[in-house]
């Protein structure tokens, strides 16, 4: 009889642990301030190259990522999505940046992993880091460095970073920069890292754009944020809401292609996400328009009906967690990507299709808001054409005068979702 009876009293002692831990953390939650969305590296069958090396062997990966809202503390979110074996991190290192590949004095933090300095990444699995004290300011520039000392296969990137990251020999994740190290790599895409997170005040807010490489920054000027998402995160920022970037280039609504079609990876990218309770559309144009180029060659092109359904879908996933959806209309794109191999990726019967979505976008009813790409980015004169101010040159994307207008052209309110201004949150290093 004793045995049992100690089993109450043990069940008791764990409630009121466990309330003792939900008290002391009533106070503070945690926010996604950054993401960039995992993608599958492709091989030399594809049209664009995927710039990383195959494998990385007793090598350190440097990036530099620029948050959106700060917080007293901070977390690291790694990937492994689409690892086929376990992915071994030696050490990791967050700091704040100072320029290039270093690093501001005193601010660099041992990243743990359940206490550990070192963990192992299941395959298809993220890890997420224990919270680091580092006192992190609105729109900071963080540092990671990963030191990964076994084999491991490039498995999972994100393929445009619009940032430099370095490759260099051996493990220098404590090192003040690595640039000049002998035998250092760069490349443009990001390896490992999928996310930082912040400790925020209950409540706090997050804005998610589920987008394609317009969103993603294609023409973006390199290293200066200087994508729509990134000048829409410095409106929001005195005002405590995140903006979190989960656009992919090649990305589409339905399809698979230069990572899973929008569907299969909303809850991954978007929803899960913590303190999400907003999310922007913008996708279609390479649901539209890639069938028949380079990149899809025997495709079919979706109907009006196929996508609107799969706009539904995202509307009906999205409500289930209580997440509001606004949509935006696609930008316009005549004589998109001259001289190139998808010289095709522009015809007529696709801008016909472009234009029926964009109407049905606008006259749907189903979104919580409307924001009006097209409108905001057209020439005027000839409104099947980005305005040539906003236009990158390659008729597609915007460049940066583009993309801060169009995150300049979005009425706050619709974002904010009720969330009160707050003082820019203002690091202390310690």
């Amino acid at each position: 009889m004793q045995r049992y009876s100690l089993l109450p009293a043990a069940l008791l002692s764990l409630a009121l642990s466990t309330v003792s831990v939900q008290a002391a953390n009533a106070d503070t939650s945690w926010l996604a301030s950054w993401t960039a969305s995992p993608q599958a590296v492709w091989g030399s069958y594809f049209v664009l190259p995927a710039n990383v090396p195959a494998v990385l062997h007793e090598q350190t990966v440097r990036q530099v990522a620029r948050l959106s809202v700060g917080g007293p503390r901070v977390r690291i979110v790694l990937s492994n999505a689409y690892g086929k074996v376990p992915l071994r991190i030696g050490a990791a290192t967050v700091a704040l940046a100072a320029s290039g590949s270093a690093i501001a004095a005193g601010s660099l933090r041992t990243l743990t992993f359940s206490g550990q300095p070192a963990a192992t990444m299941a395959p298809g699995a993220p890890l997420v880091s224990d919270p680091i004290n580092l006192s992190v300011p609105d729109l900071a520039r963080l540092t990671v460095s990963v030191h990964l000392p076994q084999p491991s296969a490039t498995a999972t990137f994100h393929w445009d970073g619009r940032e430099t990251a370095w490759i260099a020999p051996q493990d220098q994740t404590r090192s003040l920069r690595i640039d000049d190290a002998p035998g250092v790599q760069t490349t443009t895409a990001r390896l490992l890292l999928s996310a930082i997170e912040v400790e925020a005040a209950p409540g706090a807010q997050a804005v998610a754009i589920l987008g394609d490489s317009i969103t993603d920054g294609a023409s973006a000027s390199l290293g200066i944020d200087a994508r729509w998402p990134d000048f829409l995160a410095e409106r929001l920022a005195p005002h405590g809401v995140a903006v979190i970037n989960a656009g992919i280039s090649g990305g589409r609504l339905l399809s698979d292609g230069m990572g899973e079609n929008a569907l299969a990876r909303f809850e991954r990218d978007v929803l899960a996400q913590p303190g999400v309770r907003t999310v922007v559309v913008l996708l279609g144009i390479n649901d539209i328009s890639w069938p028949g180029t380079a990149f899809a060659p025997r495709a079919q092109r979706p109907t009006l009906e196929e996508l609107s359904s799969g706009y539904a879908q995202l509307v009906a996933q999205a409500r289930s967690r209580g997440v509001r959806v606004i949509g935006a209309t696609v930008t316009p794109f005549a004589g998109a990507l001259p001289g190139t191999p998808l010289s095709d990726y522009y015809q007529k019967e696709k801008d016909a299709l472009r234009q029926q979505v964009n109407a049905w976008i606008r006259a749907s009813g189903l979104f919580d808001a409307v924001l009006d790409f097209d409108a905001w980015a057209r020439d005027p004169a000839h409104p099947l054409r980005l305005l040539p101010a906003y236009d990158s040159g390659d008729h597609l994307h915007p460049g940066d005068a583009g993309n801060r207008a169009l995150a300049e052209g979005i009425a706050l309110p619709l974002l904010l979702n009720g969330q009160s201004p707050r003082p820019a949150y203002k690091a202390v290093l310690r």
